[in-house]
């Protein structure tokens, strides 16, 4: 029989072809294994395997393809893509077998050029190709498996089941709750409140800070607490705003068991008091923020004053005990504890000067949570986000969030505090706070025709008793975006983020 066949295919009958040829061969192999893993079996007759490998490996980069022209012309696409659950589970499980049929297709090709009959200089440079594509493909694709995976686990527990909701008036409305259910207090009570709405076409957004010992809130006119409230919350001195949470738990009749009946009398207080429907919560734990900060590697900012560390309140007094330490000023690198009580200190300082300190260690997280920040710590980020947010925002609509946030990012963050001189929190006129609030929601149009806009509009003023932690709303509602006006010298002499 002829054996012209062996000396006319080098691919199949190496040994009957030259040296160069045959390490010509095995580079060939060795990358079109690797990016195309199931070709070479497909040359050789692996007929069950290279369909299989050859398929995958089409449908992957179809797959990438598809993805990149969706990211330039439909974004919320990928979205969907990177919070939908069922679509996660899916993708997870792609990535694995991929990477199982890729390591399989590499050995079976490695075994399959044959080393020995290479050149000495070919077959270290073919090894060394294949173990780097190894570290770096395989691995690749194990961490990929392993993200895709903790991404499902974190959008499966953070947010909620259900459907979403149409916005109201054209916009998203999510109050945003900050919490210390710590040791020796009595169940939850919110130390932060605020209301962001955002605009569902643009995300232009505007944040509405609540006093926390604001009097008589009335509840939004569907809510339970209304029959027993009808002229609002009106008991005296105890009942303040940051008490509803716990009436909403003592009295659940009546509200949905989906979320917690505290969250959902919160959501219809705020409503009640600013006019508007509220649509979400999101409550942020602020003892589990220092593990956030710490899972981000710490945060960066500029003191200009000290700040104490105090010692918990004498309860005989109503004083704190001696100071514990104190965060001194000058450039500094913040872990969680300190950031958190650079944060929330209150002795020796003014409110005003809070409310700054609060503004710099929030722009300092969006600052530092960049891509980069985000794809190396991914992991711990991951796992300390659910101790530090709950929500009751579907899951089936973090992808329009998100979406959402990247449009405020390119804006600034218009911000309105219902405080003195304009509401008294003892005695508010919430006729004129709806009048407040409606005049700041406007849309942009309306406030180009009449340029002077709501006189309580503090440029760049965060939300009273705001703190750090609400822009770190499921969702990414604030993510990135500055707030309107810029750091004057009063500011700077306090914080600022470099």
């Amino acid at each position: 029989m002829p054996r012209t066949p062996k000396y006319t295919d080098p691919i199949r009958f190496p040994e009957y072809a030259d040296r160069s040829t045959r390490d010509v061969r095995g580079w060939i192999l060795l990358v079109s294994t690797i990016l195309l893993p199931g070709s070479v079996q497909s040359l050789f007759g692996v007929r069950r395997f290279a369909r299989f490998a050859l398929g995958l490996s089409l449908a992957t980069w179809a797959l990438v393809v598809l993805v990149g022209l969706a990211s330039l012309l439909r974004r919320q696409l990928v979205f969907t893509l990177a919070t939908n659950p069922f679509i996660l589970a899916l993708l997870t499980l792609w990535a694995l077998v991929l990477a199982v049929v890729w390591l399989v297709a590499l050995v079976d090709t490695v075994r399959r050029i044959r080393l020995v009959r290479l050149s000495p200089r070919t077959r270290l440079g073919v090894v060394a190709a294949a173990l780097a594509s190894v570290l770096v493909i395989g691995g690749g694709l194990a961490w990929g498996t392993v993200t895709l995976n903790s991404q499902r686990q974190l959008i499966s527990e953070i947010f909620a089941g259900g459907l979403g909701v149409r916005p109201s008036d054209g916009r998203y409305n999510v109050a945003l709750l900050g919490t210390d259910a710590g040791k020796g207090r009595e169940g939850i009570r919110p130390d932060s409140i605020s209301l962001v709405s955002i605009d569902a076409r643009t995300g232009e957004s505007v944040i509405i800070g609540l006093p926390r010992n604001l009097q008589n809130v009335p509840f939004a006119e569907d809510s339970p607490l209304r029959s027993q409230y009808p002229q609002g919350y009106d008991c005296g001195d105890e009942c303040l705003i940051n008490a509803v949470y716990q009436l909403g738990e003592q009295h659940p009749e009546g509200f949905d068991e989906g979320s917690p009946a505290g969250a959902q009398a919160m959501k219809d207080a705020i409503s009640g008091v600013t006019g508007v429907d509220v649509h979400y919560y999101a409550m942020i734990d602020l003892k589990g923020f220092e593990a956030l900060i710490d899972a981000m590697g710490g945060i960066s900012l500029v003191s200009g004053k000290r700040v104490p560390i105090s010692a918990p309140v004498d309860k005989a007094t109503g004083k704190h005990g001696p100071v514990r330490g104190w965060i001194e000023p000058g450039e500094l690198h913040l872990d969680g504890f300190h950031a958190l009580w650079y944060a929330r200190s209150r002795e020796f300082a003014s409110d005003y000067e809070r409310m700054v300190r609060q503004r710099c260690v929030q722009e300092a997280m969006i600052a530092q949570l960049d891509p980069a920040t985000v794809l190396t710590r991914y992991q711990s980020i991951a796992q300390a986000a659910p101790e530090v947010v709950s929500t009751d925002i579907p899951q089936l609509q973090v992808d329009r969030f998100v979406d959402l946030a990247l449009k405020a990012k390119a804006q600034k963050i218009r911000s309105l505090n219902l405080t003195p001189p304009e509401v008294i929190p003892a005695d508010p006129d919430y006729a004129a706070v709806h009048a407040l609030v409606a005049e700041a929601l406007e849309p942009a149009e309306a406030r180009a025709a009449s340029p002077d806009g709501p006189s309580v509009l503090a440029a760049g003023a965060a939300p009273a008793g705001l703190d750090p932690v609400a822009g770190a709303v499921p969702g990414a509602v604030l993510a990135a975006a500055p707030t309107e006006g810029g750091e004057d010298e009063k500011d700077r002499a306090i914080c600022y983020v470099p």
